[in-house]
């Protein structure tokens, strides 16, 4: 089997020198797109299905599949139980051109469900698949999409749209990409990308298992034919964490990692720092410009170093997104990159098992004990991965009813934050 070892020197003396850093200066349509999809799996690997959208992190402009106009009368409720395998996270596609110009884009998405976008599109109806829609059909199509070249009066003229809440959202604005605008029923909307996010139910091709008698061997297995790239193994807790560059794996390739051999925990900032500047260098290399790279990270570095546990980070090739969500643009640029990044977020059996056991002293306590267990909960720092966790464990074995009901019902009391205490004077 075999072993990655690399370490960063290592890693950063097989990458070639970049020459798409900046946009071009040359004439024509250019196109960048880039990404996250996120699993969520066990110690043994298995992928677990999870609802990504209990809280939204998006500003109030977005569209939502839980607030849109539909013919459909269940819409409003799609998102509260909209559960699968992979979380889409924030596609946005950039544009680049030397003169004002239109141009028409469809997404597909065959096996998931378009839930939030911006501006709006076309299409009446952004809902998951039936039998009566068909897999080909795209799930978003934003028709006429006038171009604004970056630095053009035009361009300096708007603004757009802000809102006082902090979010991530806006980090992606932070290019030199042209501005986008878009006219539905009268309804002129300007944005600096074409902006979406879904729920699919396939698996993604990276296997991660942890094994050992306290998982300190990571197993790496990639399912897919061809290669990932760019491999980093991320673990957090709290103020302090590490990073462990695992080069590239190819396809139907296996590997494994021994944690215990690696450096011990840093301080985040210094952790931070260093991936930052790793996965800058990659997603360059995997055809975004540089201040496109730089957005991206700024854009999920709260997700990437703010959310504590283990996690595997990867470049997915091209050809993977392609099948997974074909993107058609009319008229074609003249250059296209799409670069995707996976993240497989690890649940350890050690916090698996002790999730358990707080369902299990929650059903014994009495009120006042069930408080306790609630905090306990909520500082297992399983966050929006608790609710995968929990119906990973009521699977284990055969429950039944009364232990669902109050293991759901201290799913909720945990995922409510706890009330602040001011310190008397």
């Amino acid at each position: 089997m075999k072993t990655l070892l690399h370490v960063f020197l290592a890693f950063s003396a097989t990458l070639p020198s970049i020459g798409a850093s900046a946009p071009p200066a040359a004439h024509g349509l250019v196109a960048h797109e880039w990404g996250t999809f996120t699993s969520v799996q066990g110690a043994d690997g298995v992928q677990m299905e999870w609802n990504p959208g209990v809280v939204s992190d998006l500003p109030p402009f977005v569209y939502e599949i839980s607030r849109v106009r539909s013919r459909n009368p269940l819409a409003a409720l799609l998102k509260l139980d909209l559960r699968g395998r992979q979380r889409m996270e924030t596609p946005v596609i950039y544009f680049y051109t030397d003169q004002p110009r239109s141009v028409d884009v469809a997404v597909t998405f065959p096996e998931g469900t378009i839930t939030e976008w911006y501006p709006q599109e076309g299409a009446a109806d952004v809902m998951p698949r039936t039998a009566q829609v068909k897999k080909t059909q795209p799930a978003l199509r934003w028709k006429n999409v006038q171009l604004l070249p970056a630095g053009s009066s035009a361009a300096k003229a708007l603004q757009l749209p802000i809102d006082a809440a902090d979010s991530h959202y806006f980090a992606a604005r932070e290019t030199d990409a042209a501005l986008v605008q878009t006219q539905e029923k009268g309804k002129t909307e300007t944005e600096k990308f074409l902006f979406y996010r879904g729920v699919g139910s396939f698996q993604a091709p990276l296997t991660a298992k942890l094994e050992g008698v306290g998982g300190e061997v990571m197993h790496l297995s990639n399912t897919g034919a061809e290669a990932l790239t760019a491999l980093f193994v991320t673990e957090i807790r709290g103020a302090k964490g590490r990073v462990i560059p695992a080069g590239d794996l190819g396809g139907k390739a296996e590997g494994t990692i021994s944690l215990a051999e690696h450096e011990e925990l840093r301080p985040l900032d210094e952790v931070r720092a260093a991936l930052s500047a790793q996965m800058q260098t990659a997603l360059v290399k995997a055809g975004l410009y540089e201040r496109e790279a730089a957005a991206m990270i700024k854009t999920w570095e709260s997700a990437w170093f703010g959310e504590n546990g283990l996690r595997v980070l990867y470049i997915l090739p091209r050809s993977w997104t392609d099948r997974v969500l074909p993107l058609k643009l009319t008229p074609a640029p003249r250059e296209t990159a799409r670069v995707m990044v996976g993240r497989a977020e690890m649940i350890t059996l050690e916090k698996e098992n002790a999730l358990a056991e707080n369902v299990d002293r929650y059903i014994k306590a009495d009120a006042a004990e069930r408080a306790a267990i609630v905090g306990a909960t909520r500082q297992l720092e399983l966050g929006r991965f608790t609710e995968a966790t929990l119906r990973r464990v009521i699977a284990r074995e055969e429950r039944d009813a009364t232990f669902k009901g109050l293991a759901w019902e201290l799913f909720q009391a945990a995922s409510v934050p706890a009330v602040a205490t001011t310190a008397s004077r």
